[in-house]
């Protein structure tokens, strides 16, 4: 008898990222109503330039930007961690297994949490407690700004053909860039957002700046 013959399937199958443009409609979404409604109708320009004595409904803002922030950058970084560890993968919720990016997303928020709440009592415990508003205040612009820069990178991340691969080196090169570039931001501001005395601001970049990266790291990557 004949032997059958082998067909081979050249059709390839698209990658499916209609979820990533979702969650960045949805991200979108949140800074209209940010500026329409907590902001006041305030332009671009008068949000990131306005002074903190003048601004109101600062700590909605602040906290819709930390949702977008903790979203893109879950969005971005999750096709690269290597597995899910198995004692999350072993998780069932309502019938829900965590993928690479739900694990992504919940080790983000538990790192952003985490090193609010330090923050938080870094500047009670030095007595400071009223410079904490002013600090998140001028962070919320910050990572406004580097919020669009994401959103920009998730989208030619996933729907542009490039090598995700050699990628990562240059995702790497401008994450260590926005992280230099932030301390000097923090250090050197005009509304003097860090403590005044030389080793609390020394303290301050060691435990609350370089340690909650180090273990968002081990968490991701390891």
């Amino acid at each position: 008898m004949p032997s059958s013959p082998n067909y081979i399937n050249h059709v390839r199958i698209p990658e499916n990222n209609d979820w990533v443009i979702f969650i960045l409609i949805g991200c979108i979404f949140l800074y209209v109503f940010m500026m329409n409604i907590i902001e006041r109708d305030a332009s671009l320009k008068d949000f990131l330039l306005q002074k903190y004595f003048d601004a109101s409904n600062n700590l909605p803002s602040w906290m819709i930007t930390s949702c977008v922030i903790t979203l893109t950058l879950s969005v971005l970084i999750s096709q690269y961690i290597p597995i899910v560890p198995k004692f999350m993968a072993d998780l069932h919720i309502l019938g829900y297994q965590l993928n690479k990016f739900g694990y992504t997303l919940l080790v983000v928020i538990f790192f952003y949490l985490i090193k609010s709440a330090l923050g938080f009592l870094f500047y009670q415990s030095i007595g400071d407690g009223k410079k904490w508003t002013i600090f998140y205040f001028t962070a919320t612009k910050f990572y406004f700004i580097l919020s669009f820069l994401l959103i920009i990178l998730c989208i030619t991340h996933y729907y542009f053909p490039i090598d995700r691969n050699k990628m990562f080196l240059y995702y790497f090169s401008f994450f260590s860039f926005v992280f230099i570039f932030k301390v000097f931001f923090y250090l050197f501001h005009k509304n003097k957002i860090l403590p005044e005395k030389w080793y609390y601001k020394f303290l301050y970049i060691c435990t609350l700046q370089i340690a909650p990266l180090l273990l968002l790291w081990k968490l991701l990557f390891f």
